[in-house]
């Protein structure tokens, strides 16, 4: 349903176009994950639904995948326009 969101996502992770936000790194950290967990998630997940912001009226997708060791993760993204990726947060469903 939405996979050329998805792919978007992907082709940022694999051409290096994205970032994490402090907040991301802060619960990437207390769930025990590292960068490449992330990027693992995006590269092997799928969107499971997505959201406008109430204030930004930003899209936002909510994104279930594996990690490198096969934990589920879940990530908050969004596609900046100009082709970034923004991790917002992460966390272990």
């Amino acid at each position: 349903m939405f996979e050329g969101t998805m792919e978007r996502c992907r082709q940022c992770v694999r051409t290096g176009r994205y970032v994490v936000t402090l907040h991301a790194v802060d619960e990437m950290e207390a769930d025990g994950f590292n960068v490449l967990d992330l990027e693992s998630g995006i590269l092997r997940g799928s969107i499971l639904e997505v959201r406008r912001d109430r204030e930004t009226h930003e899209r936002k997708c909510r994104v279930r995948g594996v990690t490198t060791y096969g934990r589920l993760i879940e990530q908050i993204v969004r596609l900046r326009f100009g082709g970034t990726l923004v991790i917002i947060t992460v966390y272990e469903p």
